[in-house]
């Protein structure tokens, strides 16, 4: 999976998801050159579901059947 910035540039590019006791790990690199792995705590997971409303759910569903 990749993560593109504004300008389409590659930001990141995901390589793997893994767990580490109660936390999610995604490891990638950043750039295209620098390797990194970052740690996703169960609270901040809690803090990023607050961020989402109806709609956006709505458009993230909606994404998964686009091109």
């Amino acid at each position: 999976m990749k993560l593109y910035n504004f300008d389409n540039s590659e930001l990141m590019d995901v390589s793997a998801l893994r767990t580490d006791g109660s936390s999610l790990v995604v490891v990638g690199r950043i750039m295209g050159a620098m390797p990194t792995e970052a740690v996703l705590r169960p609270t901040e997971l809690r803090k990023a579901f607050k961020l989402l409303s109806p709609k956006l759910v709505f458009f993230v569903i909606k994404m998964l059947f686009s091109k």
